[in-house]
């Protein structure tokens, strides 16, 4: 029981921040192109408590965590209104792929951090933990957020990239993309998506890190 508080209280901070700017940046982008429904219903802001959801932030990963070691979560969508984008189809994937990008700057900011308490020689474990747990759950969901299947980000990027015919047919999946997420979960098929994709992001980001290392060594 006391690892399990240790390792909420190390993710605690970097899930909220991951959540909160992540839906931020859907309500952001989503008002540069022209449609400020998310904006007019306050979702446009840096304060976690209007994106958490009690039950889908909370109740349900920590009690999957509880019981099987595995987490699985989501906030409240923002409202968005595809058909007030100046460019529906075209600026649709760029309201979708705002999310996991504000989470691969957040795994960067993360990993800096990591980088400046090893370069300053903080001794305390905790916030070395914190900042690689902030590595790891943005970048977790950077990839996932990126499955192509609606509604996830990464559909909603596949219906705006298809030709219009298909990208309709392929849109009509969505009332059900949660359950097909649920039960590629459950079959351990999305690994085949979410590892390599982590894999991509973190070589990236080691990449971008590259000059400050060099530079404080």
């Amino acid at each position: 029981m006391d690892e399990t508080i240790r390792t909420i209280a190390v993710y605690a901070l970097p899930v909220i921040f991951a959540i909160t700017l992540h839906e931020a940046a859907h309500a952001y982008v989503a008002k540069y192109f022209g449609d400020n429904t998310a904006y007019a219903a306050g979702r446009m802001t840096l304060n976690p408590l209007v994106h958490i959801d009690l039950f889908g932030t909370i109740i349900i990963p920590t009690a999957l965590y509880l019981t099987t070691g595995f987490v699985f979560g989501y906030a409240k969508p923002v409202p968005i209104d595809f058909n007030r984008l100046k460019n529906p189809k075209r600026d649709m994937a760029w309201v979708a792929l705002a999310g996991p990008g504000a989470n691969f700057i957040m795994a960067l900011m993360w990993l800096i951090v990591a980088i400046l308490l090893t370069f300053f020689e903080v001794d305390e474990a905790f916030p070395h933990r914190v900042a690689h747990a902030g590595v790891l759950a943005n970048v977790l969901m950077f990839a996932f957020n990126l499955i192509p299947i609606p509604p996830l980000d990464g559909g909603r990027i596949a219906v705006s990239l298809l030709p219009n015919k298909l990208a309709y047919k392929y849109a009509q999946i969505e009332p059900y993309g949660f359950f097909i997420v649920l039960a590629l979960l459950y079959f351990q098929v999305l690994n085949f998506w979410v590892g390599p994709m982590m894999l991509l992001a973190n070589g990236a980001l080691n990449v971008l890190a590259t000059p400050l290392t060099f530079l404080i060594r």
